[in-house]
């Protein structure tokens, strides 16, 4: 059910409470949701709690899905222990009234989660992130945020010309008024691109899927993922390429990665403002990245068609994506849709 202008949305912070400690950031994304999107956004007791328990982040999301005025459900950022707050969730009450989420990196658990329930969801977004930062709201952004929320259409996801791989410092006023620079964006790099695939997605940050993949808990048995788009992504955290294989080997051994003729690989988070780099390392990361990427899907999949560059996940602007819902990947064409 798509949304319409005036519908409540849930704000809600399952992992870290970021509008704890930048709260200007936050009121700005609150304002944004009103003004830009005319939707009223709705927050509950641990949106703004920093340290809440797993508990408490489990209350509020069973709370935002339990009421039947709330139409979304937005993550304000992600953080490092959401899986903690899975095991306290009911799946009755999600399955119940199947509202979209939208989210990503420590949110790939509760998209995990909710894929798992059969309840699709949308990887991407983030309230802090992408609506309260900066001088606006990035039109790619935007345009798939609201193809997500109020639109049932097949959008073009197209390569973009530029990117920004660092931030301004929440302790910035600048913060509130101004985007960090871009840079010229990698690119896509296709790879087998000699079919067309069309399926449900699942995946999301490598990392937090190598998690849940140890955990042993809401993942279905291999075939059940036969035929969908592999969506990947890494984290600020910048694991080597070393690590980028041995996680998918993992998931190889258990045999994931054979059941997905295509994977959508997103542009890799290779700086932080906090920590830059300078061009030619970032590409060598990125290039070490892809390299484990091949070499793993050559080890269990050789046949599947790889998109390397996708502007999604840790990169802005971002593009938010279907999860669990139908993207096809046309590797003649070198396009990809996003079916909403």
């Amino acid at each position: 059910m798509k949304l319409r202008p005036g519908d409540r949305v849930a704000v809600v912070s399952p992992s870290f409470a970021a509008p704890a400690l930048f709260p200007e950031i936050h009121e700005q994304a609150m304002r944004r949701l009103r003004e830009e999107f005319g939707l009223e956004p709705v927050e509950y007791p641990a949106t703004r709690r920093f340290g809440a328990s797993p508990e408490e982040r489990a209350a509020d999301l069973t709370a935002a899905w339990a009421d039947p005025t709330i139409r979304a459900v937005l993550a304000t950022i992600g953080g490092d222990d959401q899986i903690t707050v899975l095991r306290h969730l009911d799946p009755a009450v999600f399955r119940a009234d199947p509202k979209p989420f939208l989210g990503f990196s420590d949110n790939t658990n509760l998209l995990n989660w909710l894929w798992f329930h059969g309840i699709p969801a949308y990887h991407g977004g983030s309230t802090q992130l992408h609506l309260g930062a900066g001088g606006g709201v990035d039109p790619v952004h935007a345009a798939s945020l609201r193809a997500a929320l109020f639109e049932q259409t097949d959008l073009e996801i197209h390569p973009l010309a530029e990117i920004r791989e660092e931030e301004i410092s929440w302790e910035d006023p600048r913060s509130l008024t101004e985007h960090a620079p871009s840079v010229n964006a990698p690119g896509w790099e296709w790879h087998r691109a000699d079919r067309v695939v069309s399926g449900p997605t699942w995946g999301g940050c490598l990392e937090i899927l190598h998690w849940n993949l140890a955990a042993g808990r809401w993942i279905h048995p291999a075939e059940r993922y036969a035929g969908s788009v592999l969506l990947l992504e890494t984290s600020e955290e910048m694991p080597s390429g070393g690590e980028v294989f041995r996680m998918l080997r993992n998931a190889g051994e258990r045999g994931l990665l054979e059941q997905f003729p295509a994977v959508l690989v997103a542009t890799a988070k290779a700086s932080l403002f906090s920590a830059p780099k300078p061009p030619e390392v970032r590409e060598k990361y990125r290039a070490e990245q892809r390299a484990a990427v091949l070499k793993a899907l050559d080890a269990y999949h050789p046949e599947a068609m790889v998109v390397f560059g996708v502007e999604f996940g840790h990169t802005a602007p971002q593009w938010v994506l279907p999860y669990g819902g139908r993207i096809t990947v046309d590797g003649p064409n070198r396009r990809i849709t996003a079916h909403f």
